[in-house]
C-alpha cells in the first residue's frame, strides 16, 4: 500500500455528509433514467410534518423530477415526545428530522424566515408574527432559486386549513406565484436570480381517511393520481418509502406502518394554466427545453440501453460523454448544472470512488492548527488518477498524480492552520436574536437553506479519461461507538472557551442568596482568563470575579457565585461573561444529540433569568411522574422543593411520604405503566394526597379515567398568550394561598395560555377556576379543573406550565405553587 504524508492543510465546505451517500446498482440505474427528465415541482407548506411524504416520493422516484419541498418553520412551536428541548432547540432537532426524511424520499429540502410561534388559529394572527412582506419574500426567492414548473401546496388558504400556519403557507404560495415573474416584486433578489413563471398551482386536497374517494363540494377542477405505485427498480412502493421516511419525525412521535395497494391523491386547480390529466400537461419535461442539447438526449437513451446491473463501472464511458456534451451547453442554465451534479454524482458512484476528510478532533478553534486524516479509495478497475488535493487556506494545491490502483486505500495525514476569520459553527437562523415570530437573517443568499454551508472543506481533483473533476466536500469527524458502531458527526468551529450557566432561571422568594454554578470549557489548551456574572444594578454577587487556568482541550471547571437580590421584586437577566487576553467570550455550548440525527452543536448567549419575586409554597416534598419533554422538576427546585422522579420502583412504593405527585405533560399517552397505578394514585389522592394532572391528549390516554371522577378531555386551547383570563371562583383558596393571584399573574406568559383543554366534566364535583378563549371564540372553562376526593385534592389543567415555568414567567411560579400547596395549609 502507498502512502503519502501532504504537508499543511486547510478548507472550506458545502454539506453535512462527508461522501454523497453510496448508491445500489438498481438505485444507479434509476438515476440515470432520471438524467432524462427535466421537470420540477416545488411543495410548500408549513411545518416539519405537513409534507405529504408519498406525493414526494411518487414525485421524485417514479415522475423523476426535481423536487423540493419548502416549509416555511421549522417547527420550533411544537411538543417534544423525545426530550426536554423546546422553541428553536426543537427547531434544529426537526431540521435534521426533515433531512433525514429528504435522504429517504429524495427531495430537496428548504426552509424560510419564519419561526413556529406556536398554534395559531388564524390567518390573520401569524400574519401579525411574521412579517409578511419578509416571509412573502422568501417565498418568492425560493420559487425564482428552485424555478418550479408546478407549485403544490398542502392546505388551503383558508379556515379549512385549521392551523393559522397552514392557511398562511397557501395564501403565501398563491400570492408568490404570480409575483414571482414580476421584474418589480423584490427587485433586489434580480442580483442573484432571474423571475420564475410556474405552469400552474394546485392543492393536494385530503381525501377523507384516505379512502381513495374524491373531494366533494369543490367547485374548482381537479384531476387524480394514482401514487402508490410500486418500483420494481428499487423493490419498495411508494407508499413504503413514505412511510420510512415520516417516520424520521420521531420528536413528534410520527413513527408510521407502510400502507400498501392503491392509493389516489387528488388536485385541485387553483392558480395558473389548468391540468386536464396529470401535473405536467403542457409542459416539456425532456431535453426540448433546453437549447442545443439534442446529443445529450440521445447519449442518456444510450446509457439506460447499455447499464448492466452487475457492472456499474461499464456506464462510466457514456456518462464521461454526457458530461463532456454538458460541458458544451449553458452553464447557467438550471437543468444544465444540476444534470452536471447528478452526472458527476453517478460517475463516484460507478467508479466506487470514496473520499472524505476527517478531523483527529470533534472541533477546532479558529487561527488554531487541526490535524486531519485524507483517505481515497477506488473500489473499481476503472482507470483514475488522484491529481491534487487542497484544503481552505492552502495558497496552492498538494500535487499527487497518483493513479489510483483497484481497491487501494490511501490515507493523507496532515496538519492545517486554520484562518483566524472563520465564524463559530452556528446555526445561520441563530446567530442573530429572534425578531417576534422571524428569524433575522441578513444574507439573501442564506435563505432556504436547511443547514449552514460549512466553512471547512476539502477539494478533491481528478482525471477521468482526459476529463477533470474537481469535487468539494466538508471536513467530518467520525468515531466508532462499541454498540452503534462507526458514527459521523459535522466538525465544529468552536470559540476558544465557553461559560454555561446550568439553570437557566433562579427565582428567589426572599433577598437570601442564592448559589449560580457556571461552568467553564476550554475549547483549546491552556486558556487562562477572568469569569465573573455580568449583573444588572442591585444585584450582588459573591466573589464578584473568578480567575480561571485550564490546561488540557475540553476540560471543564465549575465555579459557584452566591447571588443576593435586591429587596424590591425585580426580573432581570444576566450574562455569565468570560475575558481572556483581553476578548470577551459570552457563548455557552449546547449539544443535542438522539441517535436518528447527527449530533447538533448550538452555542446559545451565556444567560439566565433572575426573579425575585413574592412565592411561597407550604410543602416541600414532590413526587414527579415524568412526561414528554418536560422541564418542570427544575422549576419546582427553584422554589426549594425537593423532587423525587417517580419510576416503576417509586410508584411501587409507599406515595403517602410526598406532599403532592405532579403528573408531567402527555404523560398519560406516553407511560402505558401508570395503567398499572392508576388506582394507587386515586387511593394516594383519597388518603389525604394532592396530585396534579398536566395536559394529555385525548385520543390516546392509556388510562381512560385519569381523575377520581369523570373528565373528557377535548382539544380545545387557548393559543393567544394574552388572552383575557377570567377568574370564576375568585375567592377559591387555589387563587389566595398562599400566594394571591391576580391578573399581573398572567402577564408575560408565552406562545399560549394552554392546550387540550377538558372537554367535559363531573360538575358535581369539579370546579372549573378559569375561562378564557381566544379572540371571536366562545369562552373555555376547562383549562384548570380542581376536585377534593377523600382527604386529598386533584387538579386537572391544560394551562402551559411546561412552556411558563422555563421561561421564568412569575405568575406561573405563583400559581403552580398554590396548586402543590392546596392541601398544606
Amino acid at each position: 500500500m502507498r502512502k503519502l504524508i501532504v504537508p499543511f492543510l486547510i478548507l472550506l465546505a458545502v454539506q453535512l455528509f462527508a461522501q454523497v451517500p453510496s448508491q445500489s446498482s438498481s438505485e444507479i440505474f434509476q438515476n440515470i433514467k432520471k438524467l432524462n427528465v427535466l421537470g420540477s415541482v416545488l411543495y410548500i407548506a408549513a411545518h416539519p410534518d405537513d409534507e405529504n411524504t408519498l406525493m414526494l416520493s411518487y414525485l421524485s422516484k417514479d415522475q423523476l423530477v426535481r423536487t423540493g419541498y419548502l416549509s416555511l418553520t421549522r417547527g420550533d412551536g411544537g411538543q417534544n415526545l423525545i426530550g426536554p428541548e423546546q422553541g428553536y432547540n426543537i427547531g434544529v432537532i426537526r431540521t435534521q428530522e426533515l433531512l433525514g426524511a429528504r435522504r429517504i424520499d429524495g427531495a430537496q429540502q428548504f426552509f424560510s424566515r419564519a419561526y413556529d410561534f406556536g398554534f395559531s388559529k388564524t390567518r390573520d394572527e401569524t400574519l401579525r408574527f411574521w412579517d409578511q412582506d419578509k416571509v412573502l419574500g422568501d417565498v418568492v426567492w425560493m420559487i425564482r432559486k428552485f424555478q418550479p414548473d408546478v407549485i403544490i401546496t398542502r392546505f388551503p388558504p383558508d379556515p379549512r386549513a385549521g392551523h393559522g400556519h397552514h392557511q398562511t403557507s397557501a395564501y403565501l404560495a398563491e400570492k408568490g406565484f404570480s409575483m414571482a415573474a414580476d421584474p418589480t416584486a423584490y427587485a433586489d433578489q434580480l442580483k442573484y436570480v432571474k423571475t420564475w413563471q410556474a405552469k400552474r398551482l394546485v392543492w393536494n386536497t385530503f381525501t377523507p381517511g384516505f379512502t381513495n374517494k374524491p373531494p366533494t363540494g369543490e367547485k374548482n377542477p381537479f384531476i387524480s393520481i394514482e401514487i402508490g405505485g410500486y418500483n420494481q427498480i428499487l423493490g419498495k412502493s411508494y407508499t413504503e418509502i413514505a412511510a420510512e421516511s415520516r417516520s424520521q419525525h420521531k420528536s413528534q412521535g410520527f413513527g408510521s406502518a407502510p400502507a400498501r395497494g392503491e392509493r389516489i391523491d387528488y388536485f385541485l386547480h387553483k392558480v395558473g394554466e389548468q391540468a386536464e390529466k396529470n401535473l405536467f400537461d403542457g409542459i416539456d419535461v425532456s431535453w426540448k427545453r433546453v437549447s442545443g442539447s439534442e446529443k445529450v438526449e440521445s447519449l442518456i437513451l444510450a446509457a439506460i440501453k447499455n447499464y448492466k446491473v452487475d457492472k456499474p463501472s461499464a456506464s462510466i464511458p457514456d456518462l464521461l460523454k454526457i458530461n463532456s456534451e454538458l460541458n458544451r451547453l449553458d452553464s447557467a442554465d438550471l437543468y444544465v448544472k444540476a444534470k452536471k451534479e447528478e452526472v458527476q454524482d453517478l460517475i463516484i458512484a460507478c467508479l466506487g470512488l470514496w473520499f472524505e476528510t476527517n478531523p483527529t478532533e470533534i472541533s477546532a478553534v479558529p487561527g488554531d492548527t487541526a490535524s486531519i486524516r485524507i483517505s481515497v479509495v477506488k473500489r473499481s478497475d476503472y482507470p483514475v488518477k488522484l491529481v491534487s488535493v487542497s484544503w481552505t487556506g492552502t495558497k496552492k494545491d498538494s500535487s499527487l498524480n497518483l493513479t489510483l490502483a483497484t481497491n487501494e486505500f490511501h490515507l493523507f495525514p496532515a496538519k492545517a492552520l486554520l484562518p483566524s476569520d472563520l465564524k463559530i459553527s452556528q446555526p445561520y437562523w441563530l446567530e442573530k436574536p429572534i425578531d417576534k415570530g422571524l428569524f433575522q437573517i441578513d444574507n439573501q443568499q442564506d435563505i432556504g437553506f436547511p443547514e449552514n454551508r460549512p466553512e471547512t472543506t476539502t477539494s478533491y481533483h481528478f482525471e477521468i479519461e482526459g476529463q477533470q473533476f474537481t469535487f468539494s466536500r466538508p471536513w467530518i469527524y467520525k468515531f466508532t461507538d462499541p454498540a452503534e458502531g462507526e458514527i459521523y458527526r459535522p466538525f465544529e468551529i468552536r470559540p476558544a472557551v465557553t461559560t454555561t450557566i446550568t439553570e437557566p432561571v433562579l427565582i428567589f422568594p426572599s433577598v437570601q442568596p442564592k448559589t449560580v454554578t457556571i461552568v467553564v470549557e476550554a475549547q483549546r489548551s491552556d486558556v487562562n482568563g477572568t469569569l465573573k456574572p455580568d449583573l444588572p444594578a442591585g444585584w450582588k454577587s459573591v466573589p464578584a470575579s473568578r480567575n480561571f487556568s485550564i490546561g488540557g482541550k475540553y476540560q471543564q471547571q465549575y465555579f459557584t457565585f452566591s447571588i443576593t437580590p435586591p429587596t424590591a421584586n425585580q426580573e432581570v437577566t444576566f450574562k455569565s461573561i468570560a475575558s481572556v487576553n483581553g476578548k470577551i467570550y459570552d457563548k455557552s455550548i449546547r449539544t443535542i444529540a438522539y441517535k436518528h440525527i447527527p449530533s447538533q452543536t448550538i452555542f446559545p448567549i451565556s444567560e439566565a433569568k433572575l426573579a425575585k419575586i413574592d412565592v411561597r409554597t407550604t410543602v416541600k416534598n414532590i413526587g414527579y411522574i415524568a412526561g414528554a419533554g418536560d422541564d418542570v422538576p427544575a422549576a419546582l427546585r427553584q422554589m426549594d422543593c425537593q423532587v423525587t422522579m417517580l419510576n416503576e420502583a417509586a410508584l411501587s412504593k409507599d406515595l403517602g411520604t410526598y406532599d403532592a405527585i405532579v403528573v408531567g405533560v402527555r404523560a398519560y399517552n406516553t407511560e402505558s405503566r401508570l395503567a398499572n397505578y392508576q388506582n394507587k394514585l386515586m387511593d394516594y389522592v383519597k388518603n389525604g394526597g394532592t396530585m396534579i394532572v398536566q395536559y394529555t391528549i385525548p385520543s390516546d390516554q392509556k388510562v381512560k379515567q385519569i381523575g377520581p371522577f369523570p373528565i373528557q378531555l377535548g382539544r380545545d386551547r387557548v393559543a393567544e398568550e394574552d388572552a383575557e383570563i377570567r377568574f370564576l371562583i375568585p375567592d377559591h383558596p387555589l387563587l389566595n394561598y398562599p400566594n394571591k393571584i391576580t391578573q399581573k399573574d398572567f402577564e408575560g406568559w408565552i406562545q399560549e395560555r394552554g392546550l387540550y383543554f377538558a372537554q367535559d366534566w363531573d360538575s358535581t364535583h369539579y370546579q372549573a377556576l378559569f375561562s378564557s378563549n381566544d379572540k371571536d371564540e366562545s369562552k373555555k372553562e376547562g383549562s384548570l379543573l380542581y376536585t377534593k376526593y377523600g382527604k386529598g385534592h386533584y387538579i386537572y389543567t391544560g394551562l402551559s406550565f411546561f412552556r411558563e415555568l422555563p421561561a421564568g414567567v412569575t405568575g406561573a411560579y405563583r400559581l403552580f405553587a398554590n396548586m402543590i400547596s392546596v392541601g398544606k395549609k
